[in-house]
């Protein structure tokens, strides 16, 4: 489906901001709700990735046309090599058989954690890891191989996503990815994710989505994307044109940010542009996919 009529059927939007710590439930998972009109709400709970899963086959049972964003990254660069991970038989050829690959080594880890894979002799030569742990193939660039889209994102100025092979420092998002990928094999078939998958005439979609982008677009600047109370959080809402959220028994940065998140993606889902961007074509939609806000 193309154009604005595609898209404007969405009427409930969520967003999960994720975590690949590696405990049964991370601290930095949350996720945030809203309808076309409401305050966006946070689901107050200690989620597991079990229970987001769990959560994410509910909303693809009930048909309801919800557009849920997921900060995570659900592939590694490709493009730049032509491959995952270059001179290793293994290396699959498209997104899916990435996600099925890191589900095969994984399966019997807890929490739907990822630690076999990176545990993997050939795998680990591709990371960056705790411990001086730098595998011989992770890349020339100091900072890792990045996707075209983060590529894009840096050379615009919309943002300075970290390469996912780098799984150290606080801004590191690997182990999110890695985790999220387990996630995503499991709802293959069962929820479409954009780019991957057509966007549907009716029922949910995923998309990857960066929280920085919604702060950025909330008028969120001056060297932060982080917002911390609620007071700054409804400032920000504004900026989007949403109501104030709901109160929140405690902020954090994971809270505010899926609740931004969840009111931007309200505001840009009828936006063509962010489901048509330039630089997205077939071959990079199968293997690296796309953050859904990036032009």
């Amino acid at each position: 489906m193309r154009g604005r009529d595609a898209h404007a059927r969405f009427t409930r939007f969520a967003c999960f901001d994720w975590s690949g710590q590696a405990v049964p439930r991370p601290k930095g998972l949350a996720l945030a709700i809203t309808d076309r009109d409401g305050p966006p709400r946070l689901v107050e709970r200690c989620w597991s990735r079990a229970d987001a899963l769990a959560w994410l086959q509910d909303v693809a049972r009930s048909g309801e046309p919800w557009l849920i964003g997921l900060d995570l990254s659900p592939t590694f660069p490709f493009c730049d090599e032509g491959a995952y991970f270059p001179g290793w038989s293994k290396s699959p050829p498209d997104a899916r058989s990435l996600w099925a690959l890191v589900e095969a080594h994984c399966a019997g880890d807890p929490d739907l954690g990822v630690s076999s894979f990176l545990g993997d002799p050939e795998a680990a030569r591709y990371f960056r890891q705790h411990g001086g742990r730098l595998g011989d193939r992770f890349g020339a660039r100091g900072g890792g191989r990045l996707r075209v889209v983060e590529a894009r994102s840096r050379d615009t100025g919309q943002g300075l996503s970290a390469s996912c092979f780098n799984l150290v420092g606080a801004a590191q998002v690997g182990k999110s990815s890695l985790t999220g990928m387990r996630v995503l094999d499991r709802l293959n078939g069962v929820l479409p994710v954009w780019p991957f998958d057509p966007v549907p005439a009716a029922g949910p979609v995923l998309v990857e989505i960066y929280t920085t982008n919604a702060a950025r677009a909330a008028g969120v600047g001056g060297g932060r994307s982080k917002l911390r109370t609620g007071c700054d959080l409804d400032a920000a809402l504004v900026q989007l044109g949403s109501p104030a959220h709901v109160p929140l028994a405690r902020y954090d940065d994971h809270a505010t940010d899926a609740l931004l998140t969840a009111a931007w993606l309200r505001t840009v889902a009828e936006d063509p542009r962010y489901w048509s961007p330039a630089p997205l074509t077939r071959s990079i939609a199968a293997t690296e996919g796309w953050t859904f806000g990036v032009l």
